[in-house]
């Protein structure tokens, strides 16, 4: 390794350095989820992320989806899944496939890789210590006449009706890093499927966390061009998804970060989980490589 090298990595460490200092004992609330849970290069690169955050005296909650995963199960089951528009019709045989893969599969698969890369996790659903109460989501289709709005059963799909922080508030003690499945209870022990996105702002929230990070398959949020938005405004936001610029699976991400700001949270963050150490190179670089919405 050369003298110039060895330089650099250490000028990058100097960069870090007043992040580390400025987020010493906060929480980080982190969204897991698409390729960058499925590639094993990038499964272990989020290991390691959230363990240095751990080390150097971050508190992360990592928040973590499934939906593929789900999908897959189901078909090698014998089961069809069906969604309307855009989410999982979830009966009461698909909400014991959701329960079973998120909080008895990937949860643990995210906890031991974890452990195997020299961190401490523990994972828990929703349903452990009623940490993620919920409620029936009623879902409306807006019609394009003047007939009142369409309610849609969905099954089992929730909303959050409020976050416990009793068991998460534990962690924080410890050096134990805490992985969440995003199944929900309902006030009679009823299960629950709910958006990882949506658990994420709550949480976030509920814990008073300094950032919101949502981990997706895209860069960011992009203008009119398609150029990234390294920093976006909330008014600015808002104007960008009644002009159309915002659309599809942004949507929803993006108003989970504007309701956590408004719920109190400092910063939230839309960045691209593929690409390797992605969490770092937000958090303790001056430039970033996502969006901040703030």
């Amino acid at each position: 390794m050369s003298l110039d090298t060895q330089v650099n990595k250490a000028r990058i460490l100097i960069e870090a350095l007043p992040y580390m200092r400025r987020f010493d004992g906060r929480t980080f609330v982190i969204k897991y989820g698409g390729h960058a849970m499925v590639d094993d290069k990038l499964k272990k690169a989020f290991a390691q992320d959230v363990i240095l955050l751990r080390q150097v005296g971050i508190n992360p909650v990592v928040i973590h989806g499934g939906g593929p995963q789900i999908g897959q199960t189901m078909i090698q089951m014998g089961l069809k899944p069906q969604f309307i528009d855009g989410q999982r019709v979830t009966d009461q045989e698909t909400v014991n496939v959701v329960e079973m893969v998120l909080a008895g599969k990937i949860n643990k698969d995210i906890v031991n890789l974890i452990n195997l890369n020299g961190g401490r996790a523990a994972g828990l659903s929703g349903k452990d210590g009623h940490t993620i109460l919920a409620r029936k989501r009623n879902h409306r289709r807006k019609s394009e006449t003047d007939t009142p709005e369409e309610i849609i059963d969905l099954g089992w799909v929730g909303d959050v009706e409020a976050i416990n922080t009793d068991l998460l508030e534990l962690f924080k003690s410890s050096d134990i890093i805490p992985v969440v499945a995003p199944v929900g209870v309902g006030k009679k022990g009823e299960t629950y499927n709910i958006n990882a996105d949506a658990v994420a702002g709550h949480v976030a929230t509920a814990l008073r966390a300094e950032k919101l990070i949502l981990l997706t398959d895209v860069p960011g949020v992009r203008d009119q061009a398609g150029q990234l938005i390294s920093r976006l405004e909330t008014k600015e936001a808002l104007q960008l998804i009644k002009d159309g610029v915002i659309v599809g699976g942004m949507i929803p991400k993006v108003e989970t970060c504007l309701t956590a700001r408004k719920g109190g949270v400092a910063a939230t963050h839309i960045l691209d989980g593929r690409i390797e150490h992605a969490l770092l190179l937000e958090i303790f670089t001056d430039q970033g490589i996502g969006t901040l919405v703030v």
